[in-house]
């Protein structure tokens, strides 16, 4: 009888399940979960001291104070690992480097235009450079060329007599001047390059370098290459001329103190060693040329292993820049 008790009690709980759900079973609303009650302001400052620190516990934001003293143990213990490794890459690469000469060069050419000779790429930049290589204005308009006035007075303010007098050495020969029998850390000599040299472009007779006659100045600068003989003993020329624009209407050319570079201002040693080197420049004055019309320019470096056609590289060896005076 027992038994057959149990039988019926489990068809009746089958046969409940799979009754149709009554109408307020269906009814969703009741199942959906309630909102808590909004807390006060004096409810969240007290949750807020208790998450702070817990009088009951003894835990502050949450832990014990065994907990943050394992956190800050590990990350005292990381972060000095850290240091140490940065340190010690650090002292590796400070110790295998020399302050004096680059060991390698970041610049990627093709194998073939690398070097000529053994010899480094030579590259020349010019001044005033503000807007690119582009230079325009009004000779009777001061404003319009008062900006590239103020541009050749901050590039030869180095170059001035006094401070040359100062610093730098008076050479007269005419090659190289070595200086590789002295420490690797000794400063070396430098030859003196006056600003009075430039003649109409140096600003002294004309401050204006010849922009408020419509007959301007431009300085050029070989690039910087440290230990670099350009010329294989014989000094750089530097030609000027129309690349495009009416080459007759450019008209006279003038170069001061001489349309090449000397000899004896080579080799570079470096900032650290060459400390008051001076570049040589050459100053270039269009004293000629007709208003109101457009010229492109190129002006070259021209000599043994030096590089100024290349078709990769438009500004190597030499560089190009728009002219353009009116009245």
């Amino acid at each position: 009888m027992l038994k057959h008790g149990q039988e019926l009690e489990e068809e009746q709980e089958e046969l409940a399940e799979h009754q149709p759900l009554e109408q307020e079973d269906l009814n969703f609303e009741r199942w959906k979960r309630r909102p808590l009650p909004k807390r006060t302001l004096h409810q969240k400052i007290d949750d807020l001291k208790k998450y702070l620190w817990n009088a009951e516990t003894n835990e502050f934001m949450g832990r014990s104070g065994k907990s943050w003293s394992l956190i800050l143990l590990f990350y005292a213990a990381l972060y000095m690992f850290l240091a140490a490794m940065f340190g010690g890459c650090l002292f590796c690469l400070m110790w295998s480097i020399s302050p004096y000469h680059p060991t390698f060069n970041d610049r990627v050419m093709p194998p073939a235009q690398l070097t000529v000779s053994g010899s480094p790429l030579a590259g020349m930049t010019m001044a005033p450079h503000l807007e690119g290589h582009d230079i325009a204005f009004n000779a009777s308009d001061r404003k319009s060329w008062k900006k590239y006035v103020r541009s050749m007075d901050e590039h030869l303010r180095s170059y001035n007599d006094g401070a040359q007098d100062r610093k730098n050495i008076r050479c007269t020969q005419d090659r190289y001047f070595m200086q590789d029998d002295l420490e690797e850390s000794a400063e070396r000599k430098a030859c003196q390059f006056k600003r009075s040299w430039l003649g109409d472009c140096s600003g002294l007779q004309d401050p204006h370098y010849g922009y408020s006659q419509g007959r301007p100045c431009i300085l050029l600068r070989m690039n910087r290459i440290l230990g670099y003989l350009p010329g294989q003993g014989k000094p750089i020329n530097v030609t000027c001329g129309v690349k495009k624009g009416p080459p007759e209407a450019l008209g006279l050319i003038q170069f001061f103190p001489k349309s090449f570079f000397d000899l004896k201002y080579y080799p570079y040693y470096g900032k650290l060693r060459h400390v008051n080197y001076s570049s040589p420049v050459v100053a270039v004055r269009f004293a000629g040329l007709q208003y109101d019309t457009h010229f492109q320019i190129q002006c070259k470096l021209n000599g043994k292993d030096i590089i100024n056609d290349s078709p990769t590289d438009r500004y190597l060896g030499s560089v190009t820049f728009s002219l353009t005076v009116g009245a």
